[in-house]
């Protein structure tokens, strides 16, 4: 299970309309335990591609926020991305870049710009399954 605070959930989906036509990006940590990911810091990387269909980070970003990361006593949880006009749900490049099988992908969809979806996603050996999202007060 992975837990946001209603407030991240609407600072993402407004960081992601403001990326618009393109994919937007970044890091999630907090707090891991057995039984839920808890994220506390999300990282807002910039999309060097700038592309509306596919993203790379930042790599000095990414260096920065997992040096935070480390310095709050934090865990890397996972990342975001955007998908501005398709579901939110991994393509076939979002599953062959996926690396580290610990961590979770999040992907918001901005399909339907009234009601931004976000589903968060595990993926091991190119086989997703779903996590459970909890958003708390």
């Amino acid at each position: 299970m992975i837990i946001f605070k209603e407030e991240q959930i609407k600072d993402l989906f407004a960081y992601c309309n403001k990326g618009l036509p393109n994919e937007s990006c970044g890091l999630l940590a907090g707090i891991i335990t057995e039984e839920a990911k808890t994220v506390t810091q999300i990282f807002y990387l910039t999309n060097i591609d700038q592309s509306p269909e596919h993203f790379s980070m930042d790599v000095k970003e990414q260096f920065k926020a997992i040096s935070q990361i480390r310095k709050d006593n934090l865990q890397l949880i996972g990342n975001f991305h955007s998908h501005p006009s398709t579901p939110s749900r991994p393509s076939a490049e979002d599953i062959r870049l996926a690396f580290d099988p610990n961590l979770s992908y999040v992907i918001i969809s901005l399909q339907d710009r009234e009601n931004p979806v976000i589903n968060s996603f595990n993926i091991r050996d190119e086989v997703v399954s779903k996590d459970q999202l909890q958003i708390v007060e």
